[in-house]
């Protein structure tokens, strides 16, 4: 069974106009308002996939409870982490040909006493699953090895992690002892984590990076190379993964399809090139929905027979 965590949840809106005028009234007549967060967009691809998923995190306040009544309504089951500050919204503006203009705010600024709790309440939850996804930034007032922690209490349990964030969260949960099974860099947080530039195309190049020290005793690392595919080390052996051209309608969010694709591969304990076709059709699939975090499954065969696995 899978378990999402969110830590970050938000109210995500999306205001479809046809320009957006600055210092001036924009008047939006269609509203789309769902549950927002990364984790959240792995939650739904899931359940859209018929499959068992529950969701976790923190929230709070009247924010948290539309979250929750807004998952509830789609039947997907959560177990969130109550605050007393308010979760947040995100904002994206879709306008003028296909531009988004986004307003994201921070979030509630966590205190240490939830943190602690938080994570308590995470250890319990961890014995009945088999496999967690972690997706996305900390909000204010967890350190960065917060994730770190919850990879350790995870462990102790068995379950596979599947880590899906950037920057000192990401860096400091490699340089832990307790690494992820999995984690999902594209180039840029690939060349930032070795401190180096790679070439892309080169196999033997990529190949050297990803033995870096730093990502010793990660089981998969999935590199995302966009409309290219991308590269992946499994263990020793190493592969390319393409996919075909399509008519992209909302790239947001492909890489949190990508994740539950992955996760919901390897829960089953399918082969590596099965993992991969599953992980590379859900970012497709999202990518044909107008809406983040979702996917069509009566599509999912068409593509995923599109999708090339080849060892390198």
């Amino acid at each position: 069974m899978i378990l999402t965590v969110t830590m970050n949840p938000s109210i995500d809106m999306f205001y479809p106009i046809e320009h957006l005028k600055i210092d001036d009234v924009n008047r939006v007549s269609n509203v789309d308002k769902t549950a927002g967060g990364k984790g959240l967009n792995v939650s739904r691809v899931i359940a859209l996939m018929g499959k068992s998923v529950t969701a976790t995190g923190m929230v709070g306040g009247h924010f948290g409870e539309y979250i929750k009544d807004q998952l509830t309504k789609v039947n997907i089951r959560h177990n969130f982490f109550q605050i007393d500050q308010e979760s947040r919204n995100s904002i994206a503006i879709l306008h003028d040909g296909g531009n988004q203009t986004e307003l994201l705010e921070n979030g509630p600024t966590i205190l240490p006493v939830d943190a602690k709790k938080f994570k308590s309440f995470f250890e319990q939850l961890t014995e009945k699953f088999t496999l967690i996804t972690m997706s996305g930034s900390l909000p204010k007032g967890l350190s960065i090895d917060f994730y770190t922690d919850l990879i350790k209490l995870a462990g102790s349990h068995q379950c596979k992690v599947l880590l899906d964030t950037s920057g000192d969260s990401l860096s400091g949960a490699l340089q832990s002892a307790i690494k992820p099974d999995l984690i999902k860099p594209n180039e840029e947080e690939l060349e930032m984590l070795i401190k180096q530039k790679i070439d892309m195309t080169n196999d033997n190049a990529f190949k050297k990076a990803l033995q870096e020290p730093i990502f010793n005793g990660v089981e998969w690392i999935v590199v995302s190379l966009g409309a290219k595919g991308a590269f992946v080390r499994h263990n020793s052996r190493y592969y390319r993964v393409q996919i075909p051209k399509i008519s992209v309608k909302n790239p947001v969010g492909s890489g949190d399809a990508t994740l539950a694709g992955l996760a919901m591969a390897i829960d089953e304990g399918a082969s590596e090139k099965e993992i991969l076709k599953m992980a590379m059709t859900m970012g497709l699939l999202n990518t044909m929905e107008s809406r983040t975090g979702f996917v069509d499954p009566t599509q999912y065969q068409k593509y995923h027979d599109l999708v090339r696995v080849t060892g390198v």
